[in-house]
């Protein structure tokens, strides 16, 4: 199933078009919850406006998710 969480996507349309994502929700009304690198905050989309990958990553883990789209995890973090 291309519709799931931890599932690597690429924008279609809109202000991150052509940036990589990665559903962390899946709502019941059929959008989904994601983040992108340009915007880190978690918002809803309509996944029409997404193009799924073969790629996968656990959306609980914070550096696999922000390798997945692009961003290079913060040295000296905790």
């Amino acid at each position: 199933m291309l519709l799931e969480v931890g599932r690597v996507c690429i924008k279609k349309y809109g202000r991150d078009a052509g940036k990589k994502a990665v559903i962390t929700g899946v709502e019941s009304d059929g959008f989904v919850k994601i983040v992108t690198a340009a915007r880190k905050k978690e918002r809803r989309c309509n996944p029409r406006h997404l193009e799924f990958l073969e790629q996968k990553v656990d959306p609980k883990n914070k550096e696999a998710v922000e390798k997945a789209i692009g961003l290079e995890p913060a040295s000296g973090s905790h």
